[in-house]
């Protein structure tokens, strides 16, 4: 995932309007043989289209004891950036140094203002999951969650969603994260109703012609359901239902994607990420290393199951 966002601000840099080209110095016949296999290492190590122009200019003192700072220019259409890389004095360690914010990391900085939450509303560590309700895997880790991993942490732990629909391959996931928010706006216990819902019946609102109205008329009708057993304001839920308002949606996409999001489900506790759908042990150990690091010791995990352990045998 580095190099995968080192490729992209490589990219989104060479494309900025107003970025010059800085002239770098030509290599000389002894170093141009190194010049090219740092250009080559460059070109492969992040996947450079061919149509970038990688130069590699004069090495410069750094702060780092044993290297020196390389600079690599890397052009397309004439539009350039140069980025530093380290190199040790003899020519024979290459690399690039990242500094991240501490302070104002985007991993500590998600926003979750006005989401609806489960569990402790106060609970110093937060499980935030960029969930996709058309996708299995999310599924899949929404069951972790509810109810074992809640009922497990109890009101040490809150548990927000956040949309992150994949839109290429779930043709519904829009729509159901609309519905939700529709329902979120005016109650968090009609909102999981209806995640809980959703995640559940995956192929019920697929439906066995897969026809996209009828997936849609489905997740609406879910939506007035859980509405009418909330005594929601239904004549606010229906315009909000009929106006499909993505911006929100998309805005939590935006941010996902901010992060390096690529996939769900996705999940972030006290800014940790979780990749894909785990199983409960690796998301429980994952929540215990945040609860100690706020000073928290985590319950006792339950022992197996004495009898499902002797059927297996």
């Amino acid at each position: 995932m580095v190099k995968i966002r080192l490729l992209a601000a490589l990219l989104a840099l060479c494309i900025t309007v107003g970025c010059k080209a800085q002239t770098s110095a030509t290599p000389t016949p002894d170093n141009a043989a190194l010049a090219r296999r740092v250009e080559v290492l460059v070109r492969a190590q992040y996947n450079l289209p061919p149509e970038f122009d990688v130069t590699v200019g004069a090495r410069k003192p750094s702060n780092i004891s044993g290297y020196e700072t390389l600079p690599v220019t890397i052009a397309r259409g004439g539009k350039s950036q140069v980025v530093d890389f380290l190199i040790s004095t003899d020519g024979q360690k290459f690399g690039r140094l990242e500094t991240v914010d501490l302070a104002n990391n985007p991993l500590f900085r998600i926003d979750i203002a006005g989401r609806p939450t489960r569990g402790n509303a106060a609970a110093k560590v937060t499980v935030i999951s960029f969930d996709d309700l058309e996708c299995p895997y999310c599924a899949r880790m929404h069951q972790t969650l509810f109810p074992a991993t809640l009922n497990h942490y109890g009101d040490k732990v809150r548990f927000v969603y956040k949309d992150f629909p994949l839109l290429e391959i779930h043709p519904w996931a829009m729509r159901s994260a609309v519905d939700a928010d529709c329902l979120g706006a005016q109650s968090a216990n009609a909102y999981w109703a209806f995640i809980d819902y959703v995640h559940a019946h995956g192929e019920e609102i697929n439906g066995q012609d897969r026809d996209i109205a009828k997936s849609h008329a489905t997740l609406d009708r879910i939506a007035r359901q859980q509405a009418a057993l909330a005594n929601l304001d239904s004549a606010k839920l229906s315009a909000c239902i009929t106006t499909q308002d993505e911006t929100a949606v998309r805005a939590s996409l935006k941010e996902g994607m901010a992060l390096g999001i690529d996939g769900a489900p996705a999940l972030f506790v006290n800014g940790e990420r979780i990749n894909g759908a785990q199983p409960q042990e690796a998301v429980w150990k994952v929540i215990d290393r945040a609860l100690r690091a706020e000073g928290i010791e985590p319950p006792p995990t339950p022992a197996p199951n004495k009898t499902a352990v002797d059927k297996s045998n």
